[in-house]
């Protein structure tokens, strides 16, 4: 898994250069930051998206994802958790959770990190989640720059999430058929679409309650595809 511990410390390191280059913004520079950020988040969801298909399937995902995710209350169960972690670290961020989700999109859901895992989990070469790095690192130091150590954190889960990936490509790389990779590829971009939307404060949208869309398209795609 060399590929995925490349990655996680590239989130690390780029993450914890956004962080010292944020504490010497002053807040007209931070707002246009933020700005920038959204339409950067925006843009990355709608180049996820532009190549849809099956739009049955990844709208039925999102809207049976959605109800799933507001009856089990993802997002306040998030914010419960992320102001844990404020307090238990001393942590003064108003936009730890918002940072943590967004990276974690960003970085964990793509067809790069899906391939690259099943490269690498496969025998294969990890020169794709290298390049990955490459620029996970350059967007963790943008990212955390606006928003916080959340994107730090979020190292976390990419760790937990590349990894066993990697270890379910090592016994059924079948399974990520083109048709799934394609489907988790559009859905996280329309989640980015409404991150951006979050980011650039065009209305407030529950992202997070959203996201079990992302294991209810892999299930239907894996059925009906």
């Amino acid at each position: 898994m060399i590929g995925t511990l490349v990655n996680t410390a590239a989130v690390i390191v780029g993450g914890t250069i956004g962080l010292m280059l944020k504490k010497n913004m002053p807040q007209r520079v931070t707002t246009i930051y933020f700005q920038a950020v959204g339409l950067f988040t925006l843009a990355i969801g709608i180049s996820m998206v532009v190549k849809m298909e099956h739009i049955l399937i990844v709208v039925s995902s999102l809207a049976i994802g959605s109800l799933l995710g507001e009856w089990i209350n993802i997002e306040a169960g998030t914010e419960r958790m992320s102001e844990y972690l404020k307090r238990r670290f001393h942590i003064g961020n108003d936009k730890f959770s918002e940072g943590l989700i967004t990276a974690f999109l960003l970085f964990c859901i793509g067809s790069m990190t899906i391939l690259g895992t099943i490269q690498e989990g496969t025998g294969g070469s990890s020169d794709l989640l290298f390049t990955k790095s490459l620029m996970d690192f350059f967007s963790a130091l943008l990212l955390a720059s606006a928003f916080g150590v959340g994107v730090i954190v979020s190292s976390i889960p990419l760790f937990l999430f590349q990894g066993a990936l990697t270890l379910v490509a090592m016994f059924a790389s079948s399974f990520f058929t083109p048709s799934i990779i394609l489907g988790l590829t559009s859905v996280g971009g329309i989640l980015l679409i409404g991150l951006g939307i979050n980011v650039l404060e065009i209305k407030k949208l529950r992202i997070m309650n959203m996201l079990p869309a992302l294991i209810v398209v892999v299930i239907l795609l894996w059925w009906f595809a």
